[in-house]
């Protein structure tokens, strides 16, 4: 049958579309199966290429690649809260306090004494708040430690020395005794002053404060010395006093008494 005659013979071409459908069907699934082996090309003389044998060693040289994904950041750690210390100058915004025959007014001790204080916490980092004897404020007040400073009066000749009271124990914080153990110590070691225990009187240990503030603030009133007898350190060291009573506030809110 001429060539032509085959390509207008619908049942040739019909025959020969059949054939190559087969051909391309069994080579699909013996290929795979390894029965009729793939022969791979030859570029130039070189012979197949081999596996290497033992382990792959990639060299030092090799460059890392760039990740395409950006670092996942590390999870930060949880930083301390700034610890909030209240500072009252004893009789701020309401009186004069205890005052001397030569007119020298307890308000003015303390007033410069807490604003030292203030500044020393600041310095350190810490939030303070310098309050008035009866500020607003003060109701419901939350903090870490509270403070109230004032002095003795200059009605007892020859008397010095210091003091530190909470409120009763049956109303006080339960972390009171710490607070007055650290002001206590470092106040009197900064100062050089005794502490005096026999001149506690029921106006510190039921200072109105105590009853106004938040139960969960621990907090004290420190009488810093006499106006007659210690009236020089107060007046004229009065960076010393503010020293020393920072120092028992630190020592108090880090835990190192």
């Amino acid at each position: 049958m001429r060539y032509r005659e085959a390509q207008q013979d619908p049942w040739a071409v019909g025959w020969t579309i059949r054939a190559m459908v087969l051909i391309a069907f069994l080579a699909a699934f013996t290929v795979p199966m390894g029965i009729v082996p793939i022969i791979p090309g030859v570029r130039g003389e070189a012979g197949p290429v081999e596996p290497p044998e033992g382990p792959i060693r990639i060299s030092l040289s090799t460059p890392v690649p760039t990740p395409t994904e950006p670092p996942v950041a590390p999870i930060p750690t949880a930083t301390p809260s700034t610890p909030l210390i209240g500072i009252v100058a004893g009789h701020y915004g309401h009186d004069s306090g205890a005052v001397c025959p030569d007119g020298l007014q307890e308000v003015e001790i303390t007033v410069d004494v807490a604003r030292r204080v203030v500044a020393l916490l600041h310095q350190k980092g810490w939030e303070a708040d310098l309050l008035e004897e009866f500020d607003m404020r003060l109701h419901g007040y939350q903090a870490a430690a509270l403070v109230s400073i004032h002095a003795d009066s200059c009605n007892v000749p020859g008397k010095t020395g210091f003091k530190v009271a909470g409120a009763e124990a049956s109303y006080a914080h339960h972390s009171t005794d710490a607070l007055v153990e650290c002001l206590s110590y470092h106040y009197g070691q900064r100062t050089g002053l005794r502490f005096d225990a026999d001149t506690i009187t029921y106006d510190m240990t039921r200072y109105h404060t105590f009853y106004e503030i938040d139960r969960s603030t621990p907090a004290v009133i420190i009488e810093a010395g006499f106006m007659l007898e210690d009236r020089e350190l107060l007046t004229k060291r009065s960076d010393v006093v503010a020293r020393g009573i920072t120092e028992g506030i630190i020592c108090f809110v880090e835990g190192n008494w």
